[in-house]
Parts: structure tokens; C-alpha cells; sequence
């Protein structure tokens, strides 16, 4: 053999053993790396979203369902023409090129992922415009769900669109650009609970990047669907308050049930149609939403208020613990009005009420018995003391953004007025719930609540139960806290039966709210307010018969007197209650889709009540600025 001969052998076995050894490092060392490159050309990974939780009142009656909804989605392969396609969009959608853009631009999660463009789409539309998606193979319809409001009201809130803000905070749970997401109310409060775990399975596709059929099992995750959420809301007694409250006038109502601090019904006039937030919004709808009566604002927890007269029992509570009045003291004389320093105080009624004691006072919500004794009581006691009783600070119910409320200092007021200012005027006006004292109706309404209590305060709270669709679990819902007010049992008495002399004498301011079959005990108010309109009416109080039933609070903005406006809306709900009560209060039996299967054989075959049953936790977020920052009066 030939030195070239030779020479020539080696080179090709080396070259053989080189491409030997590539193959071998892309087969049996890289081989499986590159099987998935070449699979990703063809194969994509799609979510399979979790049906998201419902919501029901305490007879497992809807609330929020989830309906069929269909839906386009932009797909992840070439758009061909985007300009064409935009056309497309724009004119059957209303989506702009420069919407399209930015959807595309800002599209946050890998290639594959499909970007939906719209959703709850009519039937119609989606089988008059089918053919055309042969002109725009990116576009593709698919069947989802959207949510169903049945009631116009604030404490369910709504679920939106995941935005950029949101999908930073949010990007480690899973959620994709697609997403809903709880905005506003329970449903962005118990957003974990609800919202479920989407699954994934792994999908042949074209060149377009459509679905062409399941590609394989491997991988194939099952989504865990959210779980619902059963109310302590009564939904026959929500509707009754919320027809009874006058559409034309602003303001609130909350019943509650006394002894457990559950919500039976929670109204804040005007509202809104939480359905309008699944779909487009045109202009006029949020016009509509933005108008000056505020019909987004969540008057129970979001907004605050003077008191008025129905503060008064903390007033009287205060000197009462403080031992600086008894039960039975008497005060100035009320002529109709009362004369401090160089200024003059009056009562609302000018012919006066006389001397009163403490029972007296709160009957005739005589403003000069309570005018005195502020002058007895020191400023930051006297705030603590409200505090104390769960007033002017948050109730921790499960709703997002609650108001805190104000009650000012001595150093908050030396801070606005200087340090020479003189308290004790500021004071009078304190005593009576007027002056720059705040609190919400969902305040009141637990600490009247504490009172038929005697004395034990409840977190007021929506939440009953959570059930399991899908995992068939029951789970009740205890009351977070239970505190007790600083009142001793003396004070109590007595605070208790002045309300009961409010309803239930021929003088009481709120005589008119007696019903049959239950004692009634209450406060009316009528609240000045620093925009010089109307006083803000007020009714708070409850009923008893062998124990204490529900407490009712009233709020109306700007309508006038508490007697004459908000305590006949308090006695229609009283009346309802009582006339519907073993109704309100029997026990409801579990629907079988959340019963084990175990239960449902063991069942005996009785003729049953059927509930109308259609087919705390959020994710751990910074806190969010209040609804409505904490308030200092100018």
C-alpha cells in the first residue's frame, strides 16, 4: 500500500469516526433535547381553564352562575395581513389596528399561547361570520364560560380581564394573558377559592398554530375547578329591602342576623349591572357608571358618614362606664337649646324636652342632655371608648377596601387649629354623631347588633360556606372574631332601654317601627353634613322575640329626617322578617351535586324542597390603596 493510500484510509476513517460521534452526540446524547425542538414546531402545550366557583345565598339558591360563552382567540401563528385582519376585527368587534398592536406587542407569555380578542359573543354572530375565518386561519372560535350577575348589587363585585399591573403582581400563580380575574367584592376577596387551577394538555397544530387534535397523554393535566361559594345572604329578604329602598335616593341598608354576625341583606342605592363589565363597554354605559350619584361607590363599607343621633348610646355608653353620670341623672334643662361660652347649642326640638335622664334622652333624642355630658367626658377617652365599641375603624368584614372612618383628637385638632384651640365646643358637637365624626352603615349596623347581643360583638361576615364542584366537599364558615364591648352590664340596660322606649312609648321618636309578633328597640338619626344639603336620615336598631332575631340599619343620603324617612323602610323590612321568618330561618338541605355519593344512597326517598340549582383566601398581594383614603376635614 501506497504512502498516499495510507494517508488517504485515515482521513476517512477519521471522518467517519467524527461523523459517528456527531451522530452519536445528536442522537443518544442531544436526542432527546432535539426531539422536543422538532415537536415544538408541531406541538403546543394549551391551557384547559378551571370552570371558576359560583356563588349562592343560603338556600343554594344562584347568585352568580356561569353561562356557555364563545369566545375568539387570535392564534400564535403568522398573521398574514394585519392591517386586513384589523378591518375585520374593527368592523364586526370594534377591536382597532391599534388595539390589535398592542394586544400582540404586549402579549406577555410564550409564542403559543393564543390571545383571546373577544368574548361573549352572540350565537349568531359567531355562525354569521364562521365562513370568514377561512380568509383569517389565525382567528378561531372556542366555546368557554362568562359569568352571570342575577342581581344588581356591589358585594359580589366582578371578574375582568387580567391587566398588565395585575398579571406582574399575579405571574408566579399561573394565570395567563387570557385570565379573569376578580376585580371588585367577593369575588376578587376569596379570588383563590374561586378561580380554581387551570390544567394543560399537549395538541397537535397546523402552520397556523390551530389545534388539529390531542397529541399525546403525557403531560395531560387536570384543571381543579374553583370551588363556590354559599352566602349567608337570604336572597327573598335581599330583594325585599333592596325594592324597598327608593331608587331615587342614595344610600345603604344592612340586615343582619344578630347572633351569628351573618349578612342576610346588603343594598347600596343607586347600583349597577355587574353583567355590563362582560362585555365591550361603550361609551354611554361608562358614562353611566361614572355619573355624579356614584353608582360604582359601595355605600356599606366605601363610604363614611356623620352619624347623627343614632352615636348617641356611645355618648351615653361612655358616661355611663365613666361612672360621671348614673342612670338616673338628670342634666341641664332642656328649653330647646343649650349656651356654652359665647356660642349657642340647639335641640332639634326648640320647645325642649326638660330634664332628662339617660332612658329619657335616647327617647327623645334630646340633643342638650348628651351636650352636657360631653363636657364631663375627655376628648381621647372618648374617642377610645368608640373605638372600643367597634365604631369610626373597619370591621374586617370579607369585602376588599373597607372604609376605616374618623374620629378626631386633641391632636389632631391642635394640629388644624393650633395649640390654644378649645376642645370642649368641638366636643358638644361630638356628642350628637355630628362635627367631623365618620362612620360607615356596616359599622352601625354591627354595633347595634353587639347591643341585642348584650354585648358581644360579631365580625359581620358574607361567607357560609365553601362547596366543592367537581370535589364534593362541604366546608362551614365560623365567625373570624368575637369581641365584647366596653360596656358593663349596667351601661347595657340602659342603653337598651332607651331604644326600647324609641319604638315602643308614645313619645319615641321611632314609635311608628312596632311590629307584631316582636319588641322592637332602635335609634333614629338626622345628620347634618358639610355640604349644607339635606341631613342624611338614619334608622338603627333591632328586633327580639324569645331571643334577639336581626338588626336592620338604614342609611339615605340627603333625604331629611330619620323618623320620617329611613324607619318606615326599617319597619317594612321588620315586617317582612317576621311575616316570612320560618321561611328565613329553616335549615336548607344540600343540593345533590354537593353530596358525596355515600350520602346520596343513604338518603331515605322522602319528598324533598328543591333548591332552583343551575348547572380566605386571595393571592397574597401588597395592600392596595383604600377605596377612599382615610378622611381629615378641611
Amino acid at each position: 500500500m501506497t504512502k498516499a493510500i495510507k494517508v488517504y484510509v485515515i482521513v476517512c476513517t477519521a471522518l467517519f469516526l467524527l461523523l459517528a460521534g456527531s451522530l452519536f452526540r445528536l442522537q443518544v446524547i442531544k436526542g432527546k433535547h432535539y426531539q422536543r425542538v422538532a415537536e415544538s414546531n408541531f406541538v403546543r402545550i394549551r391551557r384547559i381553564t378551571a370552570t371558576r366557583g359560583e356563588v349562592y345565598d343560603q338556600k343554594y339558591r344562584p347568585i352568580v352562575q356561569n353561562i356557555p360563552s364563545h369566545n375568539l382567540y387570535l392564534t400564535s401563528g403568522k398573521i398574514h395581513n394585519l392591517s386586513s385582519l384589523a378591518r375585520f376585527l374593527s368592523l364586526h368587534f370594534g377591536i382597532s389596528e391599534a388595539e390589535l398592536r398592542e394586544m400582540v406587542s404586549k402579549q406577555r407569555f410564550k409564542t403559543y399561547e393564543e390571545i383571546l380578542l373577544a368574548d361573549n359573543i352572540p350565537y349568531e354572530t359567531v355562525l354569521s361570520l364562521s365562513e370568514y375565518l377561512n380568509y383569517y386561519p389565525e382567528l378561531v372560535f372556542r366555546i368557554g364560560s362568562t359569568r352571570n350577575y342575577l342581581y344588581p348589587n356591589h358585594f359580589t363585585g366582578y371578574v375582568g380581564r387580567i391587566n398588565e399591573d395585575e398579571y406582574e403582581r399575579f405571574k408566579t400563580e399561573d394565570y395567563s394573558i387570557n385570565s379573569y380575574i376578580g376585580k371588585t367584592g367577593l369575588e376578587r376577596y376569596y379570588e383563590v377559592l374561586l378561580r380554581g387551577r387551570d390544567g394543560k394538555e399537549i395538541v397537535q397544530v397546523d402552520a397556523q398554530g390551530r389545534s388539529l387534535g390531542l397529541f399525546r397523554d403525557e403531560g395531560y393535566i387536570e384543571p381543579l375547578n374553583g370551588l363556590s361559594l354559599v352566602l349567608t345572604i337570604d336572597n327573598d329578604l335581599q330583594d325585599f329591602a333592596y325594592r324597598a329602598f327608593p331608587d331615587h335616593i342614595k344610600g345603604a341598608v344592612v340586615v343582619s342576623d344578630v347572633r351569628t354576625g351573618g349578612i342576610l341583606a346588603y343594598v347600596s342605592k343607586p347600583g349597577y349591572d355587574p353583567n355590563v363589565f362582560m362585555q365591550r363597554i361603550s361609551p354611554e354605559v361608562w358614562e353611566d357608571l361614572n355619573a355624579d350619584s356614584k353608582p360604582m361607590l359601595d355605600r356599606v363599607i366605601h363610604a363614611t358618614y356623620p352619624p347623627g343621633s343614632v352615636f348617641k348610646p356611645i355618648t351615653g355608653g361612655f358616661g355611663l362606664n365613666k361612672k360621671v353620670v348614673s342612670r338616673d341623672t338628670r342634666l341641664s334643662f332642656c328649653d330647646g337649646g343649650f349656651q356654652y361660652g359665647n356660642r349657642y347649642f340647639r335641640c332639634w326640638q326648640h320647645s325642649g324636652h326638660g330634664k332628662t335622664n339617660i332612658v329619657e334622652a335616647l327617647m327623645h333624642s334630646c340633643d342638650v342632655y348628651f351636650y352636657d355630658l360631653s363636657l364631663k367626658l375627655p376628648l381621647d377617652e372618648f374617642k377610645q371608648f368608640a373605638l372600643n365599641s367597634h365604631l369610626c375603624r373597619k370591621t374586617g368584614i370579607d369585602l376588599p377596601n373597607e372604609r376605616n372612618g374618623f374620629f378626631p383628637d386633641t391632636a389632631w385638632y391642635k394640629k388644624k387649629y393650633g395649640a390654644n384651640i378649645g376642645i370642649q365646643g368641638h366636643k358638644v358637637n361630638l356628642s350628637i354623631g355630628q362635627g367631623e365624626i365618620l362612620t360607615s352603615p356596616i359599622q352601625l349596623n354591627a354595633f347595634y347588633a353587639a347591643i341585642a347581643n348584650n354585648g358581644t360583638w360579631i365580625q359581620p361576615h358574607l361567607l357560609k360556606q365553601t362547596v366543592g364542584r367537581g370535589r364534593l366537599t362541604i366546608n362551614e364558615v365560623s365567625p373570624i372574631r368575637i369581641a365584647q364591648l366596653p360596656h358593663d352590664a349596667g351601661t347595657l340596660r340602659a342603653i337598651q332601654d332607651g331604644l326600647w322606649a324609641v319604638c315602643n312609648t308614645p313619645n319615641g321618636t321611632a314609635r311608628s317601627v312596632k311590629v307584631p309578633g316582636a319588641t322592637t328597640y332602635g335609634k333614629t338619626g338626622s345628620a347634618e353634613n358639610v355640604m349644607g344639603k339635606t341631613t342624611h336620615a338614619w334608622f338603627c336598631g333591632y328586633i327580639v322575640t324569645d331571643k334577639p332575631e336581626i338588626a336592620v340599619t338604614v342609611f339615605m343620603e340627603n333625604a331629611g329626617g330619620g323618623g320620617a324617612m329611613a324607619a318606615p323602610v326599617a319597619r317594612s323590612i321588620f315586617d317582612f322578617y317576621m311575616g316570612n321568618i320560618e321561611d328565613i330561618k329553616r335549615p336548607a338541605k344540600v343540593p345533590a351535586q354537593f353530596r358525596t355519593a355515600e350520602e346520596l344512597e343513604t338518603e331515605p326517598e322522602t319528598d324533598v324542597e328543591s333548591a332552583d340549582i343551575p348547572q380566605d383566601d386571595v393571592p397574597e398581594t401588597p395592600d392596595e390603596t383604600e377605596a377612599q383614603e382615610e378622611q381629615e376635614l378641611p
